[in-house]
């Protein structure tokens, strides 16, 4: 026999080109034989040899399920993660995004109170001065209480009233306001820019329909005919008053004075001027009524009971 001849199949025939390889495939990736499947006769063909061929023309890229290499689930799989990833950066700066928003949103809420709360409800001032001494100390901060006179309300004798002095202790202005202007008056309004040297702090003595009078040194103020005891407010070592004045309150408007009588100017200093230094109601900003700095003076303003005795009521209800 010449080693040059190709090999032969069982039947005595050549094999076809591939066919070991195709055996090998069958073999591999093929199901076992059954327990009772007849035996192939030595020399003869197989009797399923046409379905080796189909069995070993299986796509390169496609393994069997048993050999656990899935292509295509292969190749979906990093896009899949990449997505994973992405969902999961975006749940994690979310969360940080919505604390970010609603910390805005909690201090734009307190801002909007407090601008509500300074333009209508209670207003903070300082005490420019001394003409209130000893009540109020120059620094003193304190709290207007703006809705001490709304919904009817009027102020009352004894009161210690926050007011803009102009047209009264201060010359209307003869130019009309302004652009800007305006905006200093919101801004004052809403406690974001100091109250100016337009506003007053004194203590109101007579409302209106009320007749003020003082014979000078040495004698009380009589109100509609009654003495005041002044001296649990007044400045001690002062006067009532200095100068002398007799005057009737106009309806709608007050007459003021400070607690510390001799180093304050107040309505008395304007008597003779166009509206006498009488204050329109309407120019009251608000009652003060608490002292909140320094703490160590931190106290409620109490109307004094000066008034109690005082009779006529200048249109507004019991004084006392």
């Amino acid at each position: 026999m010449s080693t040059h001849e190709p090999p032969a199949d069982r039947d005595g025939s050549p094999a076809p080109t591939g066919a070991d390889s195709l055996s090998r495939s069958a073999v591999v990736s093929g199901p076992e034989p059954s327990s009772d499947r007849r035996a192939t006769p030595k020399n003869g063909p197989t009797p399923d040899s046409d379905s080796i061929p189909g069995e070993g023309s299986l796509p390169d890229s496609g393994a069997r399920p048993g050999n656990g290499a899935r292509p295509e689930q292969g190749e979906d799989q990093p896009e899949v993660a990449e997505k994973g990833d992405e969902d999961e950066e975006s749940e994690e700066s979310e969360p940080g995004r919505s604390r970010s928003w609603d910390l805005l949103l909690l201090v734009g809420i307190c801002l909007a109170a407090l601008l509500l709360v300074n333009a209508f409800v209670a207003r903070p001032f300082t005490v420019p001065s001394g003409s209130m001494e000893d009540t109020l100390q120059p620094g003193d901060r304190l709290i207007a209480n703006q809705l001490a006179y709304a919904f009817g309300g009027h102020p009352r004798r004894g009161d210690v009233v926050v007011f803009d002095g102009t047209g009264s202790f201060l010359p209307e202005s003869a130019e009309p306001p302004g652009f800007w202007d305006n905006v200093r008056s919101l801004g004052r309004d809403l406690g974001l820019v100091p109250a100016g040297n337009t506003v007053y702090l004194k203590r109101v003595i007579g409302v209106g329909g009320d007749r003020v009078r003082s014979t000078g040194p040495g004698a009380p103020l009589t109100v509609n005919g009654v003495p005041v005891d002044e001296t649990s407010y007044l400045d001690p070592g002062d006067q009532p008053s200095d100068v002398a004045f007799d005057v009737v309150v106009p309806p709608g408007e007050l007459f003021v004075l400070g607690d510390h009588r001799s180093a304050s100017r107040d309505s008395r200093d304007h008597l003779g001027e166009p509206g006498g230094g009488f204050v329109p109601e309407d120019k009251v900003i608000g009652r003060a009524d608490w002292v909140v700095y320094p703490f160590s003076r931190m106290t409620g303003l109490d109307r004094p009971s000066a008034f109690t005795a005082v009779t006529g009521t200048g249109g507004h209800g019991d004084q006392g």
